[in-house]
């Protein structure tokens, strides 16, 4: 378990998951609402090389950051009910990808995960501390 105590801190764990990752790779977030998912993500994009703006893709479900030494495509599942309506949405496009797949609130999508996910759970401990741990 790693406690997180920023937002900074959270950006720089995402950070430290690039370095050996070559395209294909699938990340599942768990946590509750406000708990630094989109955090994670910003420290992975900018750890490889994307410069432009990460933002949660709740309204849009799927957000995709090209122009880094790999491309990343975030989805945010949070308002999609079951695995029919996943698949209506193109997430098996994504599972996997070229590139590296993170998604935000898996739990309608777990059948459809590849057996090699990499899970993540994140926890509020209080208003300015997260923990996280592999699930």
């Amino acid at each position: 378990m790693t406690i997180l105590n920023s937002a900074e801190a959270a950006q720089a764990f995402g950070e430290s998951w690039a370095a050996d990752l070559q395209g294909g790779e699938v990340f599942a977030l768990y946590g509750v609402l406000g708990s630094g998912k989109t955090q994670l993500v910003k420290g992975l994009a900018r750890a490889l090389g994307y410069r432009g703006d990460v933002t949660s893709p709740t309204f849009t479900l799927i957000h995709e950051y090209r122009g880094g030494r790999l491309p990343i495509y975030h989805l945010d599942l949070y308002r999609i009910p079951d695995e029919s309506g996943a698949i209506h949405i193109g997430v098996e496009d994504y599972l996997p990808s070229d590139g590296v797949t993170v998604i935000e609130w898996p739990e309608s999508v777990g059948a459809l995960l590849p057996p090699d996910t990499r899970h993540w759970q994140i926890d509020v401990a209080s208003l300015t501390e997260r923990t996280i741990h592999k699930k």
